[in-house]
């Protein structure tokens, strides 16, 4: 993407078809969430003191998905609550954040972790680029409580929303490192298969 000013760029054809309008402020507006939201999290690092288990990524998590929550209501857009956490929805595109990794690393080593929440499962296999096949049977026989459960959350992000992935990797003393969307695919083994993908430059990250 290349600059055009105003706080936009030009963005790809991908990102259009998915942002219509909006494609050329988002791709300036994601980078700037991220880098507000490391500042957030970094300030509670910062006032924790802890060497272990620090409340760093936690609290990075929740701040990009508030963040990026914010820049759609700032478009006029829809924010969506999935159990208890705002998802932004721009052009019927569910913007999904996560950090996976603490250090730089290439994105095809991605992965999800194995304690990742049923949730973010959910979302990701109803939502993705190629959707879980026979994902909510019509025979009322087959209904148990993870497919309830995996229905609830299919019907909260909105039943026609496709998932935008927003990967990034970031640490509390360097802040973000780099950061790619795109569509991308979980397969069994919690690895990803991306159809597309695009890196998005990364924003100044002052922190005074």
């Amino acid at each position: 993407m290349s600059a055009l000013g105003d706080d936009q760029v030009v963005p790809s054809a991908w990102a259009t078809e998915r942002f219509g309008k909006h494609a050329g402020k988002l791709g300036v507006a994601v980078p700037a969430q991220l880098s507000q939201a490391h500042r957030r999290a970094h300030a509670v690092h910062l006032t924790a003191r802890l060497k272990k288990r620090s409340p760093y990524g936690a609290t990075l998590a929740e701040a990009v998905r508030e963040n990026l929550a914010d820049a759609a209501r700032g478009l006029d857009e829809t924010v969506r609550d999935v159990r208890g956490y705002e998802y932004a929805v721009i052009n019927d595109h569910a913007l999904f954040p996560f950090k996976y990794a603490d250090r730089p690393r290439p994105l095809v080593r991605a992965r999800l972790a194995s304690n990742a929440s049923p949730t973010r499962r959910r979302m990701l296999l109803g939502h993705g680029p190629q959707p879980q096949e026979g994902l909510f049977p019509l025979d009322d026989d087959l209904t148990t409580e993870e497919y309830e459960e995996l229905h609830e959350t299919f019907e909260a992000l909105g039943a026609s929303t496709k998932l935008v992935c927003v990967f990034f990797t970031a640490d509390p003393e360097n802040g973000i490192h780099a950061i790619h969307w795109g569509d991308a695919h979980l397969e069994p083994d919690r690895t990803f298969t991306w159809l597309y993908s695009e890196q998005l430059p990364v924003a100044p990250q002052p922190l005074v």
